[in-house]
């Protein structure tokens, strides 16, 4: 399966989030059997003596990614129009309080609203606590640490107690984890390791609409805490628009073979096809221009520039005996170097792969014209073709060339009939 194939209108598929308190990983063994294209940012902490610790760096590099910085004001998750960037944002395991108060308030936010208009989320051990709304110690315990969770699930996650050591995994009968593998048909895979992670708590505080894809087998074992059964793999998508978000408290993402990696690729691949469905920016009316200029400090999404390898679309109603359509695209003073390609087609969203009507010549300056279209509904999309450029460092992946994209590429277009 090439993953790949299916980033329309995204930049790529995966972030790769090994940030301040998480495990510095930024290769996963699933996205490189799926083919996913990925960024990442790590941070590594710095030893000193017998202890390590992160720096005043490590901290504002962290904050700019992820909350934005005025090279990139809207973060490295988002396109200025607030869209997710990527399909799919993987967290890794480590310490998620500590993480998420490190990301800061801004980073956070800006995760939450990337899950919300459409991005999804695969997180294990801390990445999964992360996801909910609070951690918990126990039953009628209080709620711990709501400020520096994520909420992107309104449950609550409580510890396993369970450290160094590895559960087997059951598959709920009717999981969607099996549309993708059968796990050796009896429904289980043994040997994933398990450091701390948690379970989500089954309660009156359970979220409508969350569904649990996996359970903890431990028959037999004596353990601190009883987690036979308890739901290890679980997932929640609050809308259509909405990205899907999947949490895992155990670790299967570090295997490069067998059911464990099959586990992983599974989780993944079901997140993004939870994707939030594309939305429509508006109708264009004839002959009137629709100007694009915003950027995101505006707060006005459905008039703000396009970002690198992202989609705008808008739809046209087309009366009937209409002898020509003219489509229009121009760019901003200062934006004509931008390569923005112009598609049209009819009853469906257009996208490169298969729009009908195609203008894919350089720069930003567009036309395109339809003879005798079709009445009924004309898609008409923008895609902006220019973007950067990337080299791995210290703290994962750099961008370079054309960073100018990352705030946006103003526009305006006109269709006229």
């Amino acid at each position: 399966m090439n993953a790949g194939d299916n980033t329309k209108g995204y930049y790529k598929d995966l972030f790769i989030d090994g940030g301040m308190s998480l495990t510095s990983r930024a290769d996963l063994p699933a996205a490189r059997f799926l083919q996913l294209s990925a960024d990442s940012f790590i941070c590594t902490p710095q030893p000193s003596g017998k202890k390590t610790y992160y720096n005043a760096i490590d901290s504002i590099m962290q904050k700019q990614v992820f909350g934005g910085n005025p090279m990139d004001e809207n973060g490295i998750l988002l396109y200025p129009d607030g869209s997710p960037r990527f399909r799919m944002i993987y967290t890794n395991g480590g310490r998620a309080g500590s993480h998420g108060f490190s990301i800061g308030e801004e980073g956070r936010k800006n995760i939450c609203q990337y899950i919300s208009n459409g991005g999804s989320y695969v997180g294990t051990c801390a990445g999964a606590y992360l996801a909910s709304r609070a951690y918990v110690s126990g039953v009628g315990k209080p709620l711990e640490k709501t400020d520096r969770y994520y909420g992107l699930w309104p449950g609550v996650a409580t510890s396993t107690s369970l450290i160094q050591s590895s559960t087997t995994v059951t598959i709920e009968k009717n999981s969607p984890l099996l549309n993708y593998y059968d796990f050796g048909k009896d429904m289980k895979v043994d040997s994933v390791r398990h450091n701390g992670g948690g379970y989500a708590l089954e309660d009156s505080l359970w979220p409508k609409g969350t569904e649990i894809l996996a359970r903890y087998y431990t028959q037999g074992r004596k353990l601190r805490k009883n987690i036979h059964d308890k739901p290890v793999i679980w997932a929640y998508k609050a809308s259509e628009t909405s990205g899907r978000v999947i949490m895992c408290g155990s670790h299967p993402e570090a295997i490069e073979t067998g059911e464990r990696l099959d586990l992983m690729a599974a989780m993944m691949r079901y997140a993004m096809d939870g994707n939030g469905i594309p939305t429509v920016k508006g109708k264009l009316e004839n002959g009137q221009e629709r100007k694009m200029h915003c950027f995101t400090h505006d707060n006005k999404p459905e008039y703000t520039a396009i970002g690198d390898r992202q989609y705008h679309h808008f739809t046209l109603d087309v009366p009937k005996d209409v002898e020509k359509i003219t489509i229009e695209l121009k760019p901003k003073a200062g934006y004509a170097d931008f390569d923005l390609f112009l598609l049209a087609h009819p009853a469906d969203f257009a996208f490169l792969s298969d729009a009908q009507y195609k203008n894919t010549a350089l720069g930003s300056a567009k036309k395109l014209v339809i003879e005798h279209p079709k009445a009924g509904i004309l898609y008409i999309s923008v895609f902006c073709n220019t973007t950067v450029e990337t080299t791995t460092c210290a703290y994962g992946t750099q961008y370079t060339g054309r960073l100018d994209v990352l705030n946006g590429v103003p526009y305006s277009i006109t269709a006229q009939y």
